[in-house]
């Protein structure tokens, strides 16, 4: 019950408001009005009727549940297709160049381009099309008939009207001329039996209708958990009234097995009977025909395909299952088609072989041919050259054959030249032997260089001093002088370690000599020597 808030009621008053509730619901009294005069339901809920504190209602009313705010921003319309605002007379800065129109640009133009545009001939200008913006309500973004002209479908009516119209002209002559030829009395038995003939077909095309009726009899429709609980429904299975039972066919107890819930017979019931007077053969003939034995053979696949470690399944994912098996079919009949196009490649094929000509076959021919004393043709069997697109026999830059004409190491070329360059300059015999020349000295400069590397150059092995300076055969060491210059090695190795040694006025000399290099490589310090540390 719809009521507004109200203050602090009292229980006597609250037990009077119940028994109105009880009242109404019972339709011993009336419904309650609201704002706009209408009957509230005493059924809906007091959740449901009763209107939020904060609306301030005075009288009851369900306004509160509906939508009462609405922008005025949306809106339901549509586009208006095809209309025009207005009509330029010449062309305008910025307009479409094709067509003249303001609207658009020339890249989205859906005229058909013309020769010479509007903006260059300044005739036919277009008129600019109607630009409007919607902005959509929840409604109208989702309304898949907003826009659509209930009109646009008027020829399809007519169509239907027409033919009904014609039809029924059609058979108002039928029966007009019947009744003439039955009042002149001068038809023959043989028109009579036409005209019968005509009004049978006439009344098949009735029984079309009827027929297209009982076509969805074999159709199942079933619905499962309606409102009223359970599952009801209708099965249309049903067999056409005209036509026998399957379970009459036979009436012998060891016939076909007929199952009534479920109206199906798998075996035949007249297995001995003429094939081509059959009616009805069982059930099980459905399942060789139409796409059965193709559904049939994907199962199989699907099965073959998860035992070798696929993953798919028949049932889990059929669409992904009859993908496979196409595949599989296609890469079947590729290697089918390879095997046989490798086995006609090793052996041959003799039926696609040519057959040889007429004139050998059949020995005579009506060309006339002319030979000479020798037997050989004079006129009468040249040989035809056949055309080409291309250009033949042009000869460029003085050359004197095409390309293409000469052929060596892979590369074509010109034959008169030898030259190996498309478009290149014909240089004749004397290119020729220019070429013929670099190539021999090529061939001659890497045979001496072959040579070169088999006999490599004997190089003299020099005696070096131990300083780096080549070393003389008479060259001795003084024993004496050697020992001295290692003294001094070591005493110079001692100032270097103990710096306040060094004295102040130190005198330099850079003449060295034999000895003194020779006890200065032996003192020196090789770090790349394991035997370093142990060195005194």
């Amino acid at each position: 019950m719809a009521t507004a808030a109200v203050g602090f009621k009292s229980r006597e008053d609250h037990r009077k408001q119940l028994e109105l509730e009880e009242a109404r619901k019972a339709g011993l009294a009336p419904a309650e009005l609201d704002e706009d005069g209408k009957e509230i339901n005493p059924h809906i809920p007091q959740y449901m009727s009763s209107a939020p504190w904060y609306l301030n209602a005075e009288r009851p009313s369900l306004k509160h549940q509906r939508k009462w705010k609405s922008d005025p921003n949306y809106t339901k319309d549509w586009y208006d297709r095809g209309a025009k605002v207005f009509q330029a007379e010449k062309y305008r800065k910025g307009a479409c160049s094709n067509c003249g129109a303001m609207t658009h640009d020339t890249k989205s133009c859906m005229e058909r381009p013309r020769k010479l545009g509007a903006k260059w001939s300044n005739m036919h200008i277009a008129p600019d099309e109607k630009i409007e913006a919607f902005e959509l309500d929840y409604d109208g973004k989702r309304d898949r008939w907003n826009g659509y002209d209930p009109t646009s479908y008027i020829h399809v009516y007519n169509s239907y009207e027409a033919r009904d119209e014609a039809r029924r002209k059609y058979q108002k002559e039928q029966q007009l001329k019947k009744l003439e030829g039955k009042d002149n009395g001068d038809g023959t038995k043989a028109e009579l039996e036409n005209e019968e003939e005509a009004d049978e077909d006439l009344e098949m095309d009735e029984a079309k209708v009827d027929e297209s009726k009982q076509m969805d009899f074999a159709k199942v429709e079933k619905r499962v958990r309606t409102t009223g609980g359970g599952s009801t429904g209708t099965v249309r299975n049903l067999r056409i009234r005209e036509d026998t039972a399957k379970y009459l066919l036979n009436l012998d107890v060891n016939s076909a097995y007929y199952d009534p819930k479920t109206r199906s017979m798998r075996e035949d019931p007249l297995p001995d009977s003429d094939p081509n007077e059959k009616f009805y053969c069982g059930d099980n003939c459905n399942r060789t025909s139409g796409q059965a034995q193709e559904f049939k053979q994907l199962t199989i696949h699907s099965w073959e395909a998860y035992e070798k470690g696929q993953d798919i399944h028949m049932q889990a994912a059929p669409s992904q299952a009859e993908l496979l098996y196409k595949e599989f079919k296609i890469k079947k009949e590729h290697l089918k088609d390879q095997l046989k196009e490798d086995i006609m490649n090793k052996y041959g094929n003799a039926a696609s072989e040519d057959k040889p000509p007429m004139e050998l076959l059949l020995g005579q021919t009506e060309k006339q041919v002319e030979y000479d004393r020798a037997g050989r043709i004079i006129r009468g069997q040249e040989k035809t050259v056949p055309k080409s697109k291309y250009e033949e026999d042009v000869h460029i830059n003085n050359h004197t054959t095409v390309w293409g004409s000469w052929w060596q190491d892979g590369k074509w070329g010109y034959k008169c030249c030898k030259q190996m360059i498309r478009n290149s300059y014909c240089t004749g015999a004397a290119g020729i032997e220019a070429a013929e020349a670099s190539v021999e000295l090529m061939r001659a400069n890497m045979a001496r260089k072959e040579n070169l590397q088999d006999s490599p150059a004997v190089r003299e092995e020099k005696n070096l001093a131990t300083w780096g300076t080549e070393l003389t055969e008479d060259l001795n060491l003084d024993p004496k002088l050697l020992k001295e210059a290692l003294k001094r090695e070591d005493e110079k190795k001692k100032e270097e370690k103990d710096e306040r040694k060094r004295k102040y006025n130190v005198t330099w000399n850079d003449q060295v000599t034999a000895e003194e290099m020779e006890a200065y490589r032996m003192k020196k310090v090789h770090f790349d020597d394991p035997m370093k540390d142990f060195l005194s």
